[in-house]
């Protein structure tokens, strides 16, 4: 760790992981730093995406990943209410698009251990467990990074820092970055189940509803199966409790009110957090950058956070590789930059919010035209294509690619 001529990346989670992997393949020594003493069994992102998998696929990760997954061809919107099934998109309709035409629905942590086995077998990368960033200083040929390990602070040196640590990083913070956009009022209610609802209504691994008091999530993820878990979603009372809204009446009235059934549901996991809109004001300050959540946070309907990290992780080795080998200027960075903030004002941002309010409109007008649009859209191959080069983020990766064109 006594070489500087390296890159460092605080956040061991699954984007500080695949771009220290991307980079090492690449010939860029680099050295990972997470606080945590292991990989966290985090109960959040789940969706992988076709723009992403491409993107895996090319480090050899994707087929440990669908593996460890679950493959989800189909996604579908529902009205609670009425009970009715809006629409179904089949992502069959990109096999002339990707090599990918499916979602995996893979937990983060199994994505991060894997890439982490693969890190393990690169000679110039190196990971270390219970080992905190806790300042910065950067400088003309570098950045000088102080380490908390139980051993103590450490300071190393690394000609560029790479911030992957999450929603409330310490590099973005100590870097004297804004994080600029909002939180939602409500928070998200996660309560996870064996229940099958494919089996017994009919759902698909992804499945949509819309409610104007109180709209769900429900998707399936492997697991330690089979048969695997599904998650539900709810916004809850920002005034409530944990302890309320964990409860185990509330939270059987809670499931029951939108998938009733005989009997009481078994619940194996509740979790409960705020939700974020916000963008780093940019992503490249000097030697330092940012990707992942440190750099952009957004609500969940559509899985497209964790997706836009990894495609950060990906974007930026292959463009920091050429910088650090001497075969492109350090100008290059910007263009990360560009592209990768791009995207996720004018993709992410916009679409993950537009995914919550076609969830949530109150409005019987309103949402009987969010309706009609995506039946319309199911109904016409050519619509419903267009709807997923969208949502699978195959628009937005080839928009990125037309910045460096541009």
């Amino acid at each position: 760790m006594s070489n500087k001529d390296r890159v460092i990346i605080s956040g061991g989670g699954p984007v500080g992981l695949i771009c220290a992997l991307a980079l090492a393949r690449k010939g860029v020594p680099v050295t990972v730093f997470e606080r945590f003493d292991s990989l966290k069994d985090d109960p959040r992102a789940a969706t992988t995406h076709p723009a992403t998998l491409e993107l895996l696929n090319e480090l050899g990760l994707e087929q440990e990943i669908r593996e460890a997954g679950l493959v989800a061809p189909v996604f579908q919107f529902w009205d609670r209410i009425s009970g009715e099934l809006i629409a179904e998109f089949d992502h069959a309709l990109l096999a002339d698009e990707t090599r990918f035409p499916y979602v995996v629905q893979c937990e983060q942590f199994k994505t991060a251990s894997i890439a982490l086995a693969h890190l393990r077998k690169e000679p110039n990368a190196e990971v270390f467990f219970e080992h905190e960033v806790v300042n910065i200083s950067p400088n003309d040929d570098g950045v000088a990074v102080t380490v908390r390990s139980p051993e103590g602070e450490t300071t190393h040196h690394a000609r560029y820092l790479i911030g992957a640590d999450g929603g409330r990083s310490t590099v973005r913070k100590a870097a004297g970055i804004a994080f600029e956009g909002f939180t939602f009022p409500e928070k998200f209610l996660v309560l996870t189940t064996p229940f099958d609802f494919q089996a017994h209504r009919g759902y698909s691994y992804r499945t949509y509803f819309a409610d104007p008091e109180e709209w769900c999530n429900c998707f399936k993820v492997a697991a330690d199966g089979p048969p695997g878990l599904w998650r539900t979603v709810f916004p809850a009372d920002p005034d409530a409790s944990e302890k309320d809204l964990f409860d185990e009446a509330a939270v059987q009235a809670r499931l029951q009110k939108f998938f009733p059934k005989e009997g009481d549901y078994e619940v194996v996991h509740r979790n409960l957090y705020h939700v974020h809109q916000r963008v780093a004001k940019t992503f490249r300050l000097g030697r330092i950058l940012l990707a992942g959540d440190s750099a952009h946070v957004n609500n969940p309907i559509g899985g497209m956070g964790l997706n836009g990290g990894i495609q950060d992780a990906a974007n930026l080795a292959e463009k920091l590789a050429e910088v650090f080998l001497g075969r492109a200027p350090d100008s290059l960075l910007d263009l990360y930059d560009l592209q990768r903030r791009t995207v996720t004002t004018d993709f992410v941002q916009s679409q993950s919010i537009q995914n919550k309010k076609r969830l949530e409109a109150k409005e019987p007008e309103v949402r009987a035209q969010n309706f009609a649009e995506l039946k319309g859209q199911a109904a016409d191959p050519t619509k419903a294509k267009a709807f997923l080069m969208r949502s699978s983020m195959l628009d937005a990766q080839r928009r990125a690619a037309a910045k460096a064109a541009e």
